[in-house]
C-alpha cells in the first residue's frame, strides 16, 4: 500500500477549529444542488465552522454510471461552494471515471476552492461495490496553522491498517466519509471508536441517511470517547476539534494512562503480515519517550 503525504509539516495550531459534517437525508439521483444549499445555510448560522464533511457517494448516490472525471462538472461546483463560502470542503465522495476505470474518490477543497488532494477508496466494498476499483495511496493534508488531517471512506475503516497509516503520516483527525444502510452499522461505531483510542485520533465517521443511507454517525475524540452519536435523520454535527488537548492526550496518555503510538513505535515485536516491522515515522518521533506522566507534564518520570 503506496502512502504519500501531500504537504509538509504541519504548522503550531490554535486550540479549536471548527467542523460541521453533514448527514443529509438524500434521495437517490443529483444532490449537488442540495448539498450546496445545506452549506451555505450552515456557514450563514454558523460562520465559525471552518470545514464541513459530508458522506459518501451523496452528490449522486451509489451508481457508477454516474461517474465523472476529476476535474469534472460536479467537482467544480463544489469548489464554486468551499470558494464562496471560505471554508474547507470534504463533499463526500464521487465515482471518478479515468479512462476505463471507476474509483470512489473524496476530493479535498481548500478556501480558496483549490482541490488539494483526492483520495480513492483503497477497500471498495467487494462484492458489492462491483465495477470500482480500488486507490493506493493514503492521503494526508495539512490546514495551515492548525494541523494534519486523513482521509478514508466507508469500508476503508474495517482495515486497521489505513488508520494506523494516516496517523504514521502525521494525521490527528480522520475524516470518514461513508454510505451504508446495513445491519452492521453497531459494529461500525465500535470500530469508530476503536479507531480513535489506538490511534489517539479525532474520528469523524460521517454516514448519508434518506433512501442512501440509515444515518447514525459518530464522531469521536482521542481517547475513543463520543463527542457525539447522530441519529437516523438530517443532523447538523458541529463542533470545535481540540488540538491542543489531542496532542496532550499523545505526549501523556488519555487520562494519563494509555500511550500506544509509543508503544508502536517503540516496538521491537515483528509481525508476519508486514515483514519489516514498524518503519521511522518522524511524528511518532516528535511524542518523546514512553514514560509515566508526571503532575506538570514537562518532567516525566521514569517508566
Amino acid at each position: 500500500m503506496a502512502s504519500r503525504a501531500r504537504t509538509s509539516k504541519p504548522e503550531p495550531a490554535a486550540r479549536g477549529f471548527g467542523i460541521a459534517a453533514l448527514q443529509l437525508d438524500l434521495d437517490r439521483g443529483d444532490n449537488v444542488a442540495r448539498i450546496a444549499a445545506e452549506v451555505a445555510m450552515l456557514k450563514k448560522r454558523m460562520p465559525w465552522v471552518r470545514m464541513v464533511v459530508v458522506g459518501e457517494l451523496a452528490a449522486f448516490g451509489a451508481d457508477p454510471a454516474r461517474a465523472q472525471a476529476m476535474p469534472g462538472p460536479a467537482e467544480r461546483r463544489f469548489c464554486e461552494v468551499a470558494r464562496k463560502h471560505g471554508l474547507w470542503l470534504v463533499p463526500g465522495s464521487i465515482y471518478e471515471r479515468k479512462g476505463s476505470l471507476v474509483f470512489n474518490t473524496a476530493p479535498v477543497i481548500d478556501p480558496a476552492g483549490n482541490v488539494v488532494a483526492r483520495y480513492r477508496k483503497q477497500f471498495p466494498f467487494y462484492p458489492y461495490e462491483k465495477g470500482v476499483e480500488p486507490g493506493h495511496e493514503s492521503i494526508v493534508f495539512d490546514v495551515p496553522g492548525v494541523g494534519r488531517f486523513g482521509i478514508s471512506i466507508c469500508y476503508d475503516m474495517w482495515f486497521p491498517e489505513t488508520t494506523r497509516s494516516l496517523c504514521w503520516m502525521g494525521a490527528e483527525v480522520i475524516l470518514h466519509p461513508t454510505m451504508t444502510y446495513t445491519i452492521d452499522r453497531d459494529v461500525e461505531l465500535a470500530i469508530a471508536r476503536a479507531s480513535a483510542a489506538s490511534n489517539q485520533c479525532y474520528f469523524i465517521d460521517i454516514n448519508v441517511a434518506g433512501s442512501l443511507g440509515l444515518g447514525r454517525s459518530i464522531v469521536c475524540g482521542p481517547g475513543g470517547e463520543v463527542i457525539h452519536q447522530a441519529g437516523s435523520g438530517r443532523e447538523v454535527i458541529a463542533f470545535e476539534v481540540d488540538f491542543a488537548y489531542l496532542r496532550n492526550v499523545r505526549e501523556r496518555g488519555w487520562q494519563c494512562l494509555t500511550q500506544p503510538l509509543k508503544s508502536f513505535r517503540d516496538s521491537k515485536v515483528v509481525f508476519p503480515a508486514y515483514g519489516a516491522g514498524v518503519a521511522p515515522s518522524e511524528t511518532l518521533a516528535r511524542l518523546g519517550r514512553l514514560a509515566i506522566a508526571t503532575d506538570g507534564g514537562d518532567n516525566p518520570g521514569k517508566a
